[in-house]
């Protein structure tokens, strides 16, 4: 046998083994979306509402300034034509080549091809004009609602990333070029992926952003030393093993978010906030939320804030023996601490010294970005399908998050995994991005409904725990830090809320970056900075008037919180005679996976 026939034969086999596996991989792609649950519109797309008032809004444009309409059709229409003669007289004269590229560069479109070879080129700059009148078209309707003209301009936006050539095997080059460099393995590697992705969510489609096995929390995520001190059914309270001979007297008490989980301000521990206070010299606790199933369907916000808020501030004081302990809030734990708070005010109760809100908004009026999906059509579309599972699935907030950022977190994660056959990479905090958490039906509802919706918190008072609490009953001295590019808690909306407080002495920091790196970016990394100005004002005139300064907020934050946790004492060793420890941090409800969600 010659070496052509050998070689023949080793491509016919690894033929016959690829055509075995993709017949196997569609067998088991087809039983994982047998598993699918019904599709929820409401859940799918804005309501026909909004559908029906851009159609009015557009007629009535059309109606007023059909001058105006006309010229941005025959623009279009004139670009397109020119664009395209352009590229036929081009291959006319016998010259492969596109004509000239006017831009934009876009970095989806970073392969050569995109500018070099013809066909690429004009489907690329086709697609751009395209996306330049949708967005002109929008921008240029006079006679819709602002609020309803913000969230079409963010749907029309999620249309024309999802259309982007890019995302379709046959117009991607990168894809192309990989499928052909390894006779079509990266294809059956890609579906592999689609099929897994598929399969652990049950038939819906969720895009894997980072390689589950490189991680393990306990091994090389969440390893600062501590235990568990105390549990109940909504929390585990972590106390971490001193760092310093000294510790401060008044011990800090961390509630991160419960929609995920409080790792990841324990990452790395060259990226861990939680180790850092440690080294600082200050007693840190941190709650760990249950993740839930639907037997906690009626749990709602009064729970959390008595059984997790209330009750971690009076262990920590009782293991450390202080009357008062700092509270910090991050997000949605920063809200409902801003409850508790002016819970606490109204209860005549001091055992919170200050205060610290991370990404945290407390006035809704304008939420940013996150406004569109608060909307009835979708809030009303989650209250339903909470209310058939007891729980509002970790995977309906993982996938409208990831849409807020859908290039970076759904898109591009997809081409790299289905298109190109690549593992996910070994990211941190991508893989923390992807570890969620489920919400019960009743507290999610009530969290919807009336603190981002109705606003209560910033308009009349929210009632919680028998008590109706407004911002002005924050009281505490308080440190804020929203981040530049937040995509979930919008900076001006932080700010609007702090400015409401009842507090006396407010610092609020300006983060560059976002809704974690903005938070998640210690001292020695030395890669994003800070804005500060010490006059409070709205948030136009705050951000004229502010200091720009290097490097991470930390360090600012460590001395005002050193200011205020009394004087030094002997380290604290985890736990007490009545509090023992449970367990070794990060504890157990932090890798516990809940049960499903069953339809009532």
């Amino acid at each position: 046998m010659t070496t052509s026939d050998k070689d023949g034969a080793a491509e016919l086999e690894k033929l016959n083994a690829n055509l075995a596996k993709i017949e196997e991989l569609t067998q088991r792609l087809a039983a994982a979306l047998a598993r699918k649950r019904p599709p929820n519109p409401a859940l799918e797309a804005p309501g026909q509402e909004l559908y029906a008032k851009a159609l009015a809004a557009y007629w009535a444009d059309a109606m007023a300034n059909p001058a105006r309409i006309l010229e941005q059709q025959i623009g279009w229409w004139g670009k397109s034509l020119k664009h395209y003669i352009e590229a036929t007289q081009t291959l006319a004269r016998g010259k492969i080549a596109p004509p000239p590229d006017p831009g934009p560069k876009d970095r989806r479109f970073s392969n050569p091809l995109w500018d070099t070879h013809p066909w690429f080129n004009f489907i690329k700059q086709q697609y751009l004009m395209n996306a330049e009148a949708i967005e002109t078209a929008v921008r240029g309707m006079e006679h819709l609602d602002p609020a309803d003209k913000k969230r079409l301009e963010y749907f029309s936006r999620q249309i024309i990333d999802m259309m982007a050539p890019t995302n379709f095997f046959g117009t991607n080059p990168d894809a192309l070029e990989k499928a052909v460099a390894t006779e079509g393995e990266s294809l059956v590697r890609g579906l592999e992926n689609l099929v897994r992705d598929i399969e652990a969510n049950n038939g819906d489609l969720l895009v894997t952003l980072a390689d589950k096995n490189a991680f393990r929390v306990g091994q090389n995520l969440g390893t600062t030393e501590g235990a568990v001190v105390y549990r109940n059914r909504l929390i585990e309270l972590i106390q971490y093993r001193p760092a310093t001979a000294k510790v401060r007297a008044i011990p800090v008490v961390i509630f991160p978010p419960w929609i995920n989980k409080f790792y990841i301000l324990d990452l790395k521990p060259q990226n861990s906030l939680i180790r850092w206070l440690v080294e600082q010299g200050l007693t840190v606790f941190v709650v760990s939320w249950k993740n839930v199933d639907p037997s906690y369907r009626d749990v709602g916000m009064d729970a959390y804030v008595e059984e997790g808020f209330l009750t971690a501030i009076r262990e920590a004081r009782a293991i450390t023996r202080q009357k008062q302990v700092n509270a910090v809030g991050y997000c949605i734990a920063g809200t409902t601490l801003a409850l508790t708070l002016g819970l606490l005010h109204k209860r005549r109760d001091r055992s919170v010294n200050c205060a610290t809100f991370l990404t945290t908004m407390t006035d809704f009026s304008d939420p940013g970005e996150i406004g569109v999906y608060l909307d009835n059509d979708f809030v009303d579309g989650i209250e339903q399908q909470a209310s058939r599972d007891g729980i509002l699935d970790r995977f309906y907030m993982s996938r409208t998050f990831s849409y807020l950022r859908s290039n970076d977190l759904i898109y591009q994660p997809a081409i790299r995994s289905y298109m190109l056959g690549e593992a996910p990479p070994a990211f941190d905090l991508l893989y923390w991005n992807g570890d969620g958490t489920n919400l019960p039906a009743r507290m999610a509802v009530e969290y919807l409904r009336g603190l981002c919706q109705e606003d209560r918190l910033a308009r009349g008072g929210y009632r919680i725990c028998g008590q109706t609490v407004t911002l002005a009953d924050v009281r505490v001295p308080l440190f804020a830090v929203a981040c530049e590019t937040d995509h979930i808690a919008a900076w001006r909306a932080s700010l609007n809320g702090v400015l409401q407080m009842g507090s006396e002495d407010r610092t609020f920091v300006l983060a560059e970056s976002g809704h974690i790196a903005g938070i998640v970016n210690p001292p020695s990394r030395d890669k994003y900075g800070h804005y500060t100005n010490d006059v409070l004002s709205d948030p136009e005139t705050w951000k004229a008037g502010a200091t720009h300064h290097s490097g991470s907020w930390w360090p600012r934050w460590g001395e005002w919180l050193a200011a205020r946790s009394g004087r030094w004492v002997k380290a604290r060793e985890p736990g007490d005679e009545a509090h023992p420890p449970l367990a070794p941090a990060p504890g157990t409800y932090v890798t516990e996976v809940p049960a499903a969600a069953q339809p009532s």
